[in-house]
């Protein structure tokens, strides 16, 4: 069964701690040993695994992504405005999907590692789809 985790986003670009909201899918699917697979179905938004532990290393990244792929007006592509081509770019970047074990019911993350959704065109109401495989 395809679970929906509904996220609203800040303006511009963040990184939004969704860890949490997947562990709670794991658990509530009742499976103890498997895989979860995460999709964003979005161009403009993406995932990643990182530390939330320290405010910081979100801020580190996304002023790294900025500095990579600044907004900027002379991109080919102006459907919308330059910051949502800038979006595109740094999503095929960071990607938009991840696949994780699942042991003991929980999906298993290092100490320090949390789920991060991308935000590259905010604000928005943005999903994360997620599908629990057993295994």
């Amino acid at each position: 069964m395809l679970t929906i985790i509904d996220l609203e986003t800040p303006p511009g670009d963040a990184l939004v701690d969704f860890t949490a909201q997947a562990q709670a899918v794991v658990a509530a699917s009742g499976l103890e040993s498997g895989l979860c697979a995460l999709v964003v179905p979005h161009t403009t938004a993406g995932l990643t695994i990182n530390s939330a532990l320290d405010a910081a290393t979100p801020e580190d990244i996304i002023a790294e992504l900025r500095r990579i792929v600044p907004t900027r007006v002379d991109f080919a592509h102006q459907y919308d405005t330059p910051a949502d081509a800038a979006g595109h770019i740094k999503a095929a970047l960071v990607g938009q999907s991840l696949v994780l074990p699942i042991a003991a019911g929980s999906l298993l993350l290092g100490g320090s590692q949390s789920l991060l959704f991308c935000e590259f065109d905010g604000p928005r109401s943005r999903q994360v789809q997620v599908k629990v495989i057993g295994g």
